[in-house]
């Protein structure tokens, strides 16, 4: 991700260490991978920041590959939704950037569930679509990903598989997306 601030900015790792006063090995060893963002000094992280003009908290977060499992992600999308109402989680999610960040690091299903969700509450609100996402709706992933206790439940019983039945019931906005998601409003 560095790298691509690097190349958004038009900044070469020299004119970089020259701006920032950092020293060229010091971005030359987080470039490669040696040093790790999340390690640098707060001095660092800041002059960092300052240099390509981007938040702090960004430059942390996009250094960060920890990705939580699928199915935690869905029932925290789904616990905002309820948290904040229809509304104000379309405008959030829509200003945040957060979908377009998930397909860039090629995080699909997670992009791909929370267009989905934006796509759905914005149908059941009558609201037009974004179109800033449309070269992503234009794609879905190759293989259908169902609940985990849909998976769960063929594991223990191939007999009652419930993969038919929960894509008949799937949500349009999620089964574009080869998401079979039925159920977004019921979280505990």
């Amino acid at each position: 991700m560095l790298r691509d601030r690097l190349k958004e900015k038009n900044m070469s790792i020299y004119q970089c260490s020259k701006q920032s006063g950092i020293p060229y090995t010091t971005l030359r060893e987080l470039l490669c991978g040696k040093t790790r963002l999340a390690n640098c000094t707060a001095d660092t992280l800041y002059r960092l920041s300052v240099a390509l003009d981007v938040p702090m908290e960004e430059l942390l977060l996009e250094s960060v590959d920890y990705r939580i499992s699928f199915e935690t992600y869905k029932g925290n999308v789904c616990h905002q939704v309820k948290d904040k109402g229809d509304l104000d989680f379309i405008i959030e999610t829509l200003g945040s950037g957060d979908i377009r960040r998930y397909w860039e690091r090629r995080w699909y299903p997670e992009a791909f569930y929370l267009l989905a969700m934006v796509d759905y509450l914005s149908r059941l609100n009558e609201l037009p679509l974004c179109g800033d996402y449309n070269d992503i709706r234009a794609c879905s992933l190759k293989e259908p990903l169902y609940p985990g206790d849909v998976i769960f439940s063929v594991k223990l019983d191939e007999k009652r598989d419930q993969r038919e039945q929960c894509e008949k019931t799937a949500i349009p906005e999620f089964k574009r997306f080869n998401i079979m998601e039925s159920e977004v409003r019921n979280v505990l």
